[in-house]
């Protein structure tokens, strides 16, 4: 017996699961574009995983029928495969590869497996899109242009080596984030080309010096291609410069379609012929718009705006068959579903709940509808990451993928709680909490507060891997939707119109003062970072109080002035200003951190990528510089290689930011 007690004093008492840690982002995967076969049977979409030992992302396609069944790999290999489309008959597909050395097209037909690639073009293929006879692909492509400013040098002397050329700007709009080096654009211009889906050389439709964006949607005679443009003179110096446009196969004149003073992107055209449909807003000269859904005869007459009563923005609008409603995606209060939108009734929404579908942020690839109606398209909770999901209008929603179920089965993951309060001028908010896992709440625990950039954008119930590995780690994670952000109408977005940063602040700083009341947290243990414009709002943060006992401004703008001149959207900056800065330089000086550098008591890292051209490195050094020219504690963090977001190619650069952020938290917190 007692031989048997001691055995059994022995056994350790079982442990709880591990948190989520910052090297499980080499174990990551992510689901995403989801493409349904035009039968409703079969999903392709896209994988990304990562690559622990070349430190690289690779993106493969993978195929599921709709009832969860037959799931496979469709594409295997250590290259990027993107952009899947579905031929009209469902017989093919074809899809973006760099396998080839360089991104080009290929096409799949699907009974035996056989593949092509179909073109050899020397700027990067994108937006796939099959005529309706299934025989033609268009896509878009940069052309190269004559340079506007060149000189003749004398002819280097043989053997000789030389420098290399200056580099010539004579653009406005020259610098692009998320190119490498200095970020310049290339010199050219984006058109679209039809290819034969069984290769040859591709045609190209549309010319000039001007930028073309957006999948072409082709007429359903396959005559002709809509797709938006910024065909104007001024198209450079424009801030909003897109119309929609139809260019015949023939070789016809190009038609313009909407002359509208605002943007017009991404038209679709209705199963018979009759509607375009496009996304966009007039220019009312605010700070945000919301991205309106409009329709149109096909000639361009009869434009109106639907589903006008949400005051929310719409992405994504394809057609139902019946060319008498449209689906789009639409954001609110940190939630996204999917609506129903007749041409001729109020918008419904057809998804609900705690959840964000189409979790993309963006205007395409976030879902497709078969033609008899089944939907494919990703979803995301607070306990679940992104994954797809397909259903029927109005009927049960099925999950095909669980891309993360082995990793998160053996993982603890914190509890999220949504919050409300009312801010300085009683304006309501929202917020949410993540839990430690194992939370106590007789226990004080350091907080995080993230800050979202954007401005205009919105944080949300997705989940979201970054603030789970901030909970494992023992911080209470805060974060939150201040004024100025997307999802709850124009006007709220545009309270900051002219004053960013300014009341945002406020909300935030009411809404870390509900959360300490909840009694949990230390008040003497609070952090606070975010990037971009989060960065921007910690920066301002610890010149505007010295609550916090540690910082972290992730690539932020620190000085109005100097970041609209080097940012590849200097004109957006601008308009935020509501003034240029040589117009009003106060109004820039009053909202930029660097000039209240003396006010800083707050230990603060700057981190930021050194090849972020949104806000440019410049920005992130001229704050370190003040700081630590007045002995503030502060480390500059510069990642090589990285645009803005540091989410470039490189996992261990994802990994090394989380870990630069809590190891700098936790200094000073622990």
């Amino acid at each position: 017996m007692r031989t048997l007690l001691a055995v059994l004093v022995a056994i350790p008492a079982l442990s709880a699961p591990p948190p989520l840690t910052s090297d499980t982002i080499f174990d990551w995967r992510t689901p995403g574009a989801p493409q349904i076969s035009p039968d409703g049977r079969r999903v392709v979409y896209t994988l990304e995983s990562a690559d622990r030992f070349a430190d690289a992302f690779h993106s493969n396609l993978w195929i599921v029928s709709v009832d969860g069944k037959d799931h496979r790999p469709l594409t295997s290999g250590k290259w990027k495969d993107t952009l899947p489309r579905w031929s009209p008959d469902g017989t093919k597909l074809a899809y973006v590869s760099t396998r080839a050395g360089k991104p080009q097209i290929f096409v799949r037909w699907m009974d035996t497996g056989a593949e092509a690639r179909i073109t050899d073009v020397e700027n990067a293929p994108s937006a796939l899109s099959w005529s309706p006879d299934g025989e033609w692909l268009a896509f878009l492509t940069r052309v190269p242009a004559k340079a506007a400013w060149s000189i003749t040098m004398p002819k280097a002397p043989a053997g000789s080596t030389w420098a290399d050329p200056p580099i010539v700007e004579t653009r406005l709009k020259w610098r692009a984030d998320g190119l490498a080096g200095i970020g310049q654009r290339p010199l050219g211009f984006a058109h679209v080309f039809v290819v034969p889906v069984t290769g040859g050389a591709p045609r190209q439709i549309t010319d000039g010096d001007f930028e073309h964006g957006g999948e072409p949607a082709w007429m359903p005679d396959g005559k002709s291609l809509v797709v938006h443009a910024a065909r104007r003179a001024d198209a450079d110096t424009t801030l909003y410069a897109e119309d929609i446009w139809r260019f015949p196969l023939d070789g016809g004149k190009p038609v313009q379609l909407t002359a509208v003073n605002g943007t017009e992107t991404n038209p679709a055209v209705s199963p018979d012929g009759r509607y375009i449909a496009f996304t966009g807003f007039a220019d009312k000269g605010n700070a945000s718009h919301n991205n309106n859904l409009y329709v149109m005869n096909a000639d361009g007459s009869g434009m109106r705006q639907l589903g006008k009563e949400l005051d929310r923005s719409y992405s994504a609008p394809v057609w139902e068959e019946g060319s008498r409603t449209l689906l789009a995606a639409v954001e609110d209060s940190g939630r996204s579903h999917l609506y129903r939108v007749p041409v001729d009734g109020p918008a419904a929404a057809l998804t609900t709940g705690n959840g964000r579908y189409a979790t993309a942020y963006a205007n395409a690839e976030v879902f497709s509808v078969s033609k008899g109606g089944q939907v494919a398209i990703t979803y995301s909770s607070p306990a679940e990451p992104k994954d797809v999901v397909t259903f029927q209008p109005g009927g049960p929603v099925r999950k095909l993928t669980a891309s993360n179920a082995g990793l998160l089965s053996g993982r603890a993951i914190g509890k999220v709680e949504d919050i409300s309060w009312k801010s300085f001028d009683g304006k309501k908010m929202q917020g949410w909490l993540i839990y430690p896992p194992g939370f106590d709440p007789s226990k004080k625990y350091p907080l995080i507060l993230d800050i979202h950039g954007g401005p205009h954008a919105m944080y949300g119930v997705e989940f979201n891997q970054q603030m789970q590995i901030f909970a494992g780690r023992g911080f209470v994670v805060f974060y939150a939707n201040p004024r100025g952000s997307t999802g709850y109408g124009e006007d709220f977005g545009n309270i900051i119109h002219g004053n960013y940063p300014g009341d945002d602040f406020k909300d935030l700083m009411t809404g870390v003062d509900t959360v300490l009341a909840k009694g949990f947290v230390d008040p003497k243990k609070l952090c606070v970072t975010g990037g971009s414009g989060g960065g921007l709002l910690t920066a301002w943060t610890v010149t505007q109080t010295g609550r916090f006992a540690a910082a972290v401004s992730q690539y932020p703008v620190t000085n109005w002035i100097t970041q609209t001149g080097s940012s590849d959207i200097g004109l957006i900056m601008m308009r935020w200003m509501k003034a240029a800065p040589w117009e009003n330089p106060q109004q820039y000086i009053s909202h930029s951190p660097v000039f209240f550098a003396d006010k800083v008591t707050t230990p603060t890292m700057v981190l930021t990528g050194e090849e972020d051209w949104r806000t440019p490195i410049g920005q992130s050094e001229e704050f370190y510089f003040a700081l630590k020219a007045r002995k503030v504690e502060t480390v500059l963090v510069r990642v090589p290689k990285e645009p803005h977001g540091i989410r470039g190619a490189y996992p261990s650069h994802r990994v090394a930011k989380i870990e630069h952020i809590l190891s700098w938290m936790e200094r000073f917190t622990r």
